[in-house]
């Protein structure tokens, strides 16, 4: 392929060329999108693998934290990459970020169980999350800015909302490949044992070898950005873009609003109708594993063709008002959506958390936030272990203070059980199924079809958000400083204020004692972002990206 000059990839339609590099850029991300999302699609899995030497309720809190650790370090990879973008060129950076990314996968599906190795297991996961993370920060930002660079200026928005749709397209692979391995094998082979090495669960993690072979072939092909290549050869190039970046008032204003006012809320929006919904169908709605991922997979198959919708529109009416669309109505309908999915997916739950009230009766000085990033805290208090044992079932509870040195109770009906009892769990577990709280959604009570509606509206906000987004932030910045200007607020927003997002929220449900009490944390989020975007962030989609 021939090098386009700055001046000639703005003129006329799509060319064979920029199809290439839709195609190549897309594709190659959503293979990387499916090896970070596999992890979070195992979780439960993973928490019984890597972290069965704490309580369920905690090894599941710290298996999302090793989730959450690959988004801990995306900054810092943002930097490392988007600097190296921005002297080497964009190509040569995101073949770099794709190999770790491949890499770290697959040797996670090799790597033995707690109960083989000990504590160097989950180290070493959390070692490579964090890999991963570091590759990830790099990724994003080379994919976007390399399509937009290439695109027809009156076509950004459309250019870059296929590469949007690669992070809902990697969950939707990583679904069907779990799903069908699941389904093959059974439950039981596929889950394995810990103290065995082999189980179905690690095939999804080793396919990442054969995709990751064919990312790196197609994108070989692709030639450097025009607009880059041009800058070169003028030596217009930053030798310091990370200082020219941050350090200078003008851009690093730009880089904070963007921050604030559009990633952080994109970040947990998209997290929140992607990963949380199906964290929350499989954990506190309890319906059965194959039946959530299927109803997470019909939704972002009738959901992700709203990305390019919503892309193409962008260049005619502008980014801002669609993104800022989707903040808005994350905040005002996430409560009744996340009721109704309770409501449609099990209503014996929903009749349970309305008819059937339960009461911690606690030392507060017992009661921990179970939210520990570090994983050295272990939650063993009384107070915990009685809040552990409802949020497993998915019970609501209220608080009540106990005098100093109480050991916790839980009272269900008329009846107050201590967490002090040698057979406290099957205790507990016998009066709230007699009080009606159902240990698993019944598959012939779902309601498919509004499930599915409700989920699929879900979907569709992470589109509005997420479709212009690219489009948004290459135009923020100027072309020398742009890999690493647009790179560290995207992913310090979906990094931490996105990755970190379900295990916030299931903390929170631990200490409020509402299975809906978390979703305080997105809408929050989101409404800050929408003030801020509306006052702080301009319309780019006239601009020209070819200024250095």
């Amino acid at each position: 392929m021939t090098a386009m000059t700055a001046s000639q990839y703005r003129e006329g339609g799509m060319t064979s060329e920029e199809r290439m590099v839709i195609f190549a850029s897309s594709l190659g991300t959503v293979f990387e999108w499916y090896d970070f999302y596999i992890y979070g699609t195992l979780a439960p899995i993973l928490a019984a693998q890597f972290f069965s030497g704490v309580n369920p309720t905690a090894a599941f809190i710290f298996t999302l934290l090793a989730f959450a650790a690959g988004f801990a370090v995306r900054p810092f990879g943002a930097l490392i990459f988007g600097r190296l973008g921005d002297i080497i060129g964009r190509k040569y950076t995101f073949l770099i970020t794709m190999t770790l990314m491949g890499l770290g996968t697959f040797l996670i599906g090799v790597l033995p169980s707690y109960a083989m190795m000990g504590i160097l297991a989950p180290v070493i996961l959390i070692t490579l999350r964090m890999v991963q993370g570091l590759a990830l920060g790099g990724e994003y930002g080379g994919a976007a800015i390399y399509v937009a660079e290439h695109a027809p200026k009156n076509k950004r928005g459309l250019y870059t909302s296929w590469i949007q749709t690669t992070a809902t397209l990697g969950l939707f692979m990583a679904i069907l490949v779990v799903v069908w391995t699941r389904t093959s094998m059974g439950e039981p082979a596929f889950a394995g044992r810990a103290d065995v090495f082999w189980g179905g669960w690690r095939i999804p993690f080793l396919l990442s070898a054969v995709l990751l072979g064919v990312s790196i072939w197609v994108r070989l092909r692709l030639n450097e950005s025009p607009v880059f290549q041009r800058m070169k050869e003028l030596g217009k190039a930053s030798k310091q873009p990370l200082t020219e970046a941050f350090a200078n008032w003008s851009n690093a204003k730009i880089a904070l609003a963007a921050l604030f006012g559009a990633t952080a809320g994109e970040a947990v929006i998209w997290y929140g109708g992607q990963f949380y919904a199906l964290f929350f169908l499989l954990l506190t709605v309890k319906v059965p594993p194959v039946t959530a991922n299927m109803l997470i997979a019909a939704s972002l198959a009738l959901g992700t063709p709203f990305f390019i919708l919503f892309g193409w529109l962008s260049d005619k009416i502008g980014r801002k008002p669609i993104i800022l669309a989707g903040f808005a109505l994350g905040v005002l309908t996430y409560f009744p959506i996340f009721h109704g999915l309770v409501h449609f997916a099990n209503p014996k739950l929903e009749n349970a958390l309305a008819t059937a009230p339960v009461t911690v009766v606690a030392d507060p000085s017992e009661c921990s936030f179970q939210f520990n990033p570090v994983g050295t805290a272990k939650f063993t208090t009384s107070c915990d272990i009685a809040k552990s044992a409802l949020v497993a079932r998915s019970v609501n509870y209220a608080n009540v203070v106990a005098p100093t040195g109480t050991k916790a109770c839980v009272k269900v009906g008329v009846a107050c059980i201590s967490t002090a009892a040698p057979d406290f769990a099957k205790q507990l577990g016998d009066a709230i199924t007699k009080h009606g709280y159902p240990a698993s959604a019944n598959p012939n009570e779902i309601n498919y079809f509004m499930t599915v509606v409700l989920l699929t509206i879900l979907v569709i906000y992470v589109t509005l958000v997420y479709a212009p987004i690219a489009a948004w932030l290459v135009e923020l910045f100027p072309t020398r400083i742009r890999y690493s200007g647009l790179s560290l607020p995207y992913h310090i927003g979906n990094g931490w204020f996105g990755g970190f997002l379900p295990a916030t929220v299931f903390a929170i449900v631990a200490a409020t004692g509402n299975i809906y009490s978390g979703l305080w944390y997105p809408i929050v989020i989101a409404a800050m972002s929408f003030v801020v975007g509306l006052i702080f962030l301009p319309e780019t989609k006239d601009r020209d990206i070819t200024e250095m």
